[in-house]
């Protein structure tokens, strides 16, 4: 029997969504202010995964200018009936204080690679939307709801809805069918139906180191809903010797011979509490118990590394490939831009075919037009190394590589122009909002072709530059500067919480407003564990 690694998707992959659809598995993920909109990952026996799709792929369905840092596309849902995907999703405006604009959205598809529809908006109550399809064909949505009032519960429960689909739209009263349990923080609601019960699954304890999956019962789907004994069935609280930290935020499948999993959301420290690659995807095998409640097989209610695969054929992906030498006429499924397309305006790949150019746009600290194209880190040992061509002609003017979490937190090795040095080199880092430059002096350039490359060893990372070699054979890489301490690309280094997880990639800025382009000839991302 083999076994499954986990987590399965690695890197910033959080708040799973399950769906089997005959013999082939479907999980979609959050991607918050990252454009396209959800990530859904293919797989056939459970323990080989490849990224398939985004479903989200225009500014109809996903406007995210604007948005602010881990807001855009939480908790999506995929769910499958009668020949159509489902897929139900949440664009986050506003999350910081007492108020939160979380606008709820359904789009379908008869292919799960699209096209996908345009969006039906649904409510904006809450977060974490889910859609039911119950066996007499009626369906029904579940979120979580926000109450804003002083003094109450922000976490108010689970409501229930029903959606008509003949009038693409929410119909009916709305009732709060679970106030959640002592573990508080109440959100991520899934339904199901079995052996005439309706389960409801939530996440609880808040999506950090109290992080839990609690499950409740019904015989109607409006309530009451019994709590499982043995509540909370997964959790990785109070256990930090586990490898698996944050287990929570789950959905659940079968395979056609009836064996059951749990997918659910984690996180790996790489030093003390931070988890510089987010919030990630494990699975974990299950049972149903005699008397109809759903457990980790074998009885524990902590998340394992190595979990028995199911009795499948093997079916293995073959590997991405590590360099992208930007031949094809668009960008590969596992590149991001922020909170935009990647279109014409300010994105080619045809003006100089085999490169990526950028036209330089707003700075870092943008929430609305930042030129940047980044994929994300997922292995804790890595390099990524890009060759720019740029011929900046002011210090407002710059390109380069890029290791960004979000606004607030990002290291930046990035070329321009200095009137006394000409071209020029730095490391900018900005940490919790406040921005450095970790060199005394620039490094001056010789020419416009510079090959630059960033080695992340867990929480350090060395960059490195050359500006001489014209063949990547016969680059002698300069160091710049020392290791620099990266644990504030994560989760978990602020006072405030935030959701996403680092990315490598390639930036350019232009803030005389000239658009000045910088063009990318390759970019290489090698996992060295």
């Amino acid at each position: 029997m083999s076994t499954i690694v986990n987590p399965i998707l690695r890197g910033f992959n959080p708040d799973p969504s399950v769906c089997r659809v005959g013999d082939d598995y479907y999980i979609a993920t959050s991607t918050f202010e990252w454009f396209p909109g959800v990530q859904i990952h293919h797989s056939r026996d459970l323990v080989n995964w490849r990224l398939l799709t985004h479903p989200l792929t225009r500014k109809s369905q996903l406007d995210m200018q604007g948005d602010i840092d881990s807001g855009g596309v939480w908790a999506p849902c995929l769910t499958y009936d009668n020949g159509t995907f489902y897929l139900i999703y949440t664009d986050v405006k506003s999350r910081i204080g007492a108020y939160k604009d979380t606008h709820n959205y359904l789009v379908t598809a008869t292919n799960i690679e699209g096209p996908w529809s345009e969006p039906i908006f649904l409510n904006s109550s809450g977060f974490d939307p889910s859609l039911f399809h119950d066996d007499d064909g009626r369906k029904w949505l579940v979120n979580m709801l926000w109450d804003s009032r002083k003094g109450n519960n922000k976490f108010a429960g689970i409501v229930l809805q029903e959606y008509s689909v003949e009038e693409q739209r929410l119909v009916g009263p709305v009732k709060n069918i679970f106030k959640g349990t002592e573990l508080k923080l109440t959100e991520g609601p899934h339904l199901y139906k079995r052996n005439g019960y309706y389960y409801l699954l939530t996440a609880e304890g808040g999506t950090q180191y109290n992080h839990a999956v609690t499950m409740a019962r019904s015989l109607t789907i409006d309530g009451v809903y019994e709590v499982d004994p043995f509540n909370p069935i997964l959790t990785s609280a109070e256990r930090p010797e586990l490898a698996l930290q944050k287990a929570g935020h789950a959905s659940i499948v079968d395979t056609p011979a009836g064996e059951w999993y749990m997918v659910h959301l984690c996180g790996r420290p790489v030093k003390d509490k931070f988890c510089n690659l987010g919030r990630e995807t494990a699975i974990q095998r299950c049972e149903w118990t005699e008397d109809g409640w759903f457990r980790l097989a074998g009885g524990s209610r902590y998340p394992e590394l190595h979990v028995q695969a199911p009795d499948l054929p093997p079916h293995p992906f073959e590997s991405p490939a590590e360099k992208d030498d930007f031949d094809a006429p668009q960008l590969n499924v596992h590149w991001s831009t922020l909170r935009i397309p990647a279109e014409p305006d300010w994105l080619s790949l045809e003006e100089r075919p085999g490169y990526l150019r950028l036209r330089g746009m707003e700075s870092m600290i943008s929430m609305h037009r930042q030129s940047l194209v980044a994929r994300r880190q997922q292995s804790f040992r890595c390099e990524a190394e890009t060759c720019l061509e740029f011929e900046p002609d002011y210090f407002q003017q710059m390109a380069g590589l890029i290791m960004y979490y979000d606004t607030k937190d990002y290291i930046y090795l990035r070329v321009t122009h200095d009137e006394n040095l000409g071209p020029c080199l730095n490391i900018l880092q900005s940490k919790d909002g406040v921005y450095d430059e970790l060199l005394e002096q620039d490094i001056s350039l010789q020419g416009n072709r510079y090959r630059l490359k960033v080695a992340i060893d867990r929480e350090t990372a060395q960059f490195y530059y050359n500006d001489t070699a014209q063949d990547a054979g016969e680059c002698e890489w300069k160091a710049v500067g020392g290791p620099i301490d990266i644990t504030h690309l994560s989760d978990d280094f602020p006072a405030y919480i935030r959701f996403t997880g680092t990315f490598v990639g390639m930036c350019a800025q232009d803030l005389s407003g000239t658009r000045k382009h910088a063009d990318f000839d390759y970019f290489i991302y090698r996992e060295l564990d």
